[in-house]
């Protein structure tokens, strides 16, 4: 009981502190964190290959998911045959026991329903379809009923359906996120996946007779945990993480502790599943060109075998479709989604899929020319490049096998001709997905998103420690790639370190933590680590919510962001992210800003590349203005200076009296010209001027795409800075943030960091409250521990704002 409550103890700080403008795009659930994690591991997948395998039980024959559809397809042919065809995406089958009816898991991309597919017949029946998430079907051993897991009663709970009476029983009740039921021994004893809280997953043996249950495999984050049981109810296999990749294990169910290796395969074999003699284990793994492969491996071990299809045999006819991607009439990357006549999702055979979240829409790449199978019919093209072209869309009449299609794009402002150049300063390659992906696999994302510069982080996966073999790597062209590390201290905040040569470690610590829990450990110290090299750290989704000054909003700032700030430790505060609020954290930066701290802005996406369901990296960014041609110096330099402008969408140029954001305007004179060029692929609702934080000109966006000019005379005080913002409106590629914004660093008054008198009084005020609270959150989280270092550091902090105050 007690861990249970550490665990979610835990799972509350993890989950303020991250809890996202971007909440979920499937029926929310409860008992789980952040929907970007359970969207990411939990749901069902999409890819060209064969994945989650299941063998008959009758016949030597496996039917599994690829292009969103189900193939039966027989071992000693390896012919596979579409068995469904909806415009939805099919996965997740599993077979009766008579081997005659397949029950599986439809996906129309904002909800999953289960569905039963008679194989004789061809009839499909709907059996379960709530308002909340239904998956993981499967039949019990005597066929007479199926078992699932749905949030029907708001957490994802085990059910069982009886088939003859359509009558629904609940099974689990815990209030966690319970998984993936396997029932046996007369239907007394089932096994599940159980995650608590935030992170502590295990798979769990349960008596139903007694109501009890004990685990019998544990771990931090098993994210693509997946296991089948032997048909003789002996043995268990499953997927587990080791460090950065998975294995495949062995233990038996009444034995549990004793564990048996039985491949690493290539280090990502997911979905086991047992032959019905009990022979082979079937699984799926996806290989260098992020294609999935069917594979078996025997119960003995020994080497994996591949078995994927030799031919496919469609339901309907099908062309092969070259689409050539322009933008200004020459040939360039894009983002592409494609849909065949029913709107199902037809991708490439090899290379990154992504789902996007906001918008509900499967993407890939091309580098300029891709070409596609679809079945005969209208296929409709979607296509944008990062965020300075508009959304182009075109449909074809694919009427027979190897057409052609030319899908035209036009820049809406060229960035880099004016000097600009964008980068992602927050995202992670590899956290916990299905692929394995490499440093090099990302550049024609960047190339198609439009970025010249990425920084992937290093981060930890629970108590993993990922990449760590990647760190002094780094791509020396562009776009250009660097390793930056996130320190993160789940109760004190999440660190980004930029341009760092060492890694700094400990990455975590702090309350709730099993190692380092007590450490009285300022996060002031990794980010002095940082400034020490030159480099650059700061706080990255920092404020989740609009207004973090209300009594709900406070607690939803970082513990120590507020002390570290007012003390200038911080270098830079990450203002665009997908799951933070930009206004909140802009809100909170400009209070740093008039106190007279010239704290630096950053934007990146935080997206997991590895994941199917993720957003495009470069969905928020930062785009700057370097004095010397672009490099990972230059651009680094440009950021300490806060020639900068964070977006997650519309791009702006704006200068007052001619000078640029990061610079300084003379305040001799009384009045200053001010011009804002905003340049959109998607309408906007408001432009706004702050002086100060206080926003002194207003108007109405622009309901067109494009550029729009804006300007006029602003009144400037003796002291402070100078901002722009753009805001609001409807989300459409290639956005995939929540709402549109864009903000530009300040431009000084007289010198950077000046201020204005009774507005930074006013400032430190609420900073002052904003501390406090801050402190009474430190003490509690670490109880009876000692933190002296903590609690100086904050009294620090406390006395340079009633400094400020009193005087």
């Amino acid at each position: 009981m007690k861990r249970f409550t550490i665990i979610t103890v835990l799972f509350f700080f993890c989950y303020h502190l991250g809890y996202s403008q971007w909440t979920n795009r499937y029926p929310k659930v409860d008992g789980f964190g952040h929907h970007v994690y359970l969207e990411g591991y939990e749901l069902p997948i999409l890819n060209a290959g064969p994945t989650y395998p299941s063998p008959s039980p009758t016949n030597n024959e496996v039917i599994f998911s690829a292009k969103g559809w189900l193939w039966l397809m027989p071992l000693n042919s390896l012919n596979a045959k579409q068995i469904t065809s909806s415009p939805g995406v099919d996965s997740s089958p599993n077979w009766a026991p008579s081997g005659n009816k397949i029950v599986f898991v439809r996906d129309n991309s904002s909800d999953t329903k289960i569905m039963v597919l008679d194989l004789i017949s061809n009839e499909e029946t709907e059996i379960i379809n709530t308002k909340s998430l239904d998956l993981d079907p499967i039949f019990s051993p005597d066929g007479k009923s199926i078992y699932y897991a749905s949030a029907e009663n708001g957490s994802i709970d085990i059910w069982q359906f009886i088939l003859s009476s359509k009558e629904k029983k609940l099974i689990t009740n815990s209030k966690t996120l319970e998984r993936l039921p396997i029932s046996f021994n007369s239907e007394q004893t089932l096994i599940y996946l159980k995650k608590m809280g935030f992170s502590y997953d295990s798979i769990e043996l349960l008596n139903l007779n007694e109501n009890t249950s004990k685990p019998l495999a544990e771990e931090n984050f098993t994210s693509q945990a997946s296991f089948s049981l032997s048909s003789d109810n002996k043995t268990l296999v499953y997927t587990w993480p080791r460090d950065d990749d998975y294995e495949l294990r062995l233990l038996d169910v009444q034995i549990p502790k004793s564990t048996l290796l039985l491949t690493k395969s290539k280090g990502l074999p997911l979905m086991p599943k047992f032959s019905y003699n009990g022979k082979w284990v079937y699984y799926s793994e996806f290989n260098k060109e992020e294609r999935s492969e069917l594979k078996r491996i025997s119960i003995n071990g020994g080497i994996p075998e591949t078995l994927n299809p030799k031919t496919w045999d469609w339901k309907l006819p099908t062309g092969t479709l070259k689409i050539l991607s322009q933008v200004d009439k020459s040939e360039a990357p894009v983002r592409i989604n494609i849909t065949d006549s029913s709107g199902h999702p037809i991708i490439p055979e090899s290379g990154i899929v992504h789902s996007d979240g906001q918008n509900g829409m499967v993407f890939f790449y091309s580098p300029g020319q891709i070409s596609v199978e679809a079945p005969l019919g209208e296929v409709t093209i979607t296509a944008v490049q990062g965020f300075t072209t508009v959304k182009t869309q075109k449909k074809v009449q694919l009427n027979q096998n190897n057409q052609t299609a030319v899908i035209d794009l036009s820049s809406i402002w060229n960035a880099n001709a004016n000097g600009w150049y964008s980068g992602d300063n927050h995202f992670h390659i590899n956290y916990g997905g299905t692929s394995q992906l490499d440093p090099d696999d990302i550049v024609l994302d960047l190339k198609a998103e439009d970025l010249d510069v990425a920084f992937p982080l290093l981060a930890n996966l629970g108590q993993r420690f990922l990449q760590q073999n990647l760190w002094n790597w780094n791509r020396k062209e562009e776009p250009f790639i660097q390793f930056g590390q996130e320190v993160r201290s789940h109760f004190l905040g999440h660190l980004g370190l930029l341009g760092t040569k060492e890694l700094y470690w400990p990455w975590v610590w702090g309350p709730y933590y099993d190692i380092y829990g007590n450490d009285d450990r300022l996060n002031a110290e990794p980010l002095r680590f940082a400034r020490n090299q030159n480099a650059l750290g700061g706080y990255v989704h920092p404020v989740s919510i609009r207004d973090p000054f209300d009594e709900n909003g406070t607690r939803r700032v970082p513990v120590e962001l507020i002390a570290d700030c007012v003390l200038g430790e911080a270098d830079i505060i990450e203002i665009g992210c997908l799951w933070s609020d930009e206004i909140g954290t802009a809100s909170v930066w400009h209070k740093i800003l008039n106190i007279g701290v010239p704290l630096k802005i950053s934007a990146g996406s935080d997206v997991m590349n590895d994941l199917y369901r993720t957003m495009a990296i470069g969905s928020a960014r930062v785009y700057v203005k370097p004095e010397l041609p672009l490099s990972i110096e230059s651009y680094l330099d440009a950021l300490k200076k806060g020639r900068s402008f964070v977006t997650t969408g519309p791009l702006i140029e704006f200068t007052v009296n001619n000078k640029i954001p990061g610079e300084i305007v003379n305040s001799k004179k009384s009045r200053a010209k001010w011009t804002l060029n905003v340049h959109s692929p998607i309408a906007y609702d408001k432009v706004e001027i702050f002086v100060n934080g206080n926003v002194v000109w207003t108007k109405k966006g622009n309901d067109k795409v494009g550029s729009k000019l804006f300007k006029g005379s602003i009144d400037i005080p003796s002291g402070g800075w100078v901002s722009a913002r753009v805001s609001g409106g409807a989300v459409e590629w290639p956005l995939m943030d929540s709402y549109p914004y864009a903000e530009t660093s300040p431009i000084w008054i007289n010198y950077i960091g000046s201020t204005n008198p009774e507005i930074k009084k006013l400032a430190a005020k609420e900073l002052l409250k904003l501390l406090n609270l801050s402190e009474e959150r430190l003490k509690a989280g670490y109880k009876s521990n000692p933190i002296p270092k903590l609690l100086s550091h904050f009294n620090k902090a406390r006395e340079h704002l009633l400094n400020i105050i009193e005087n």
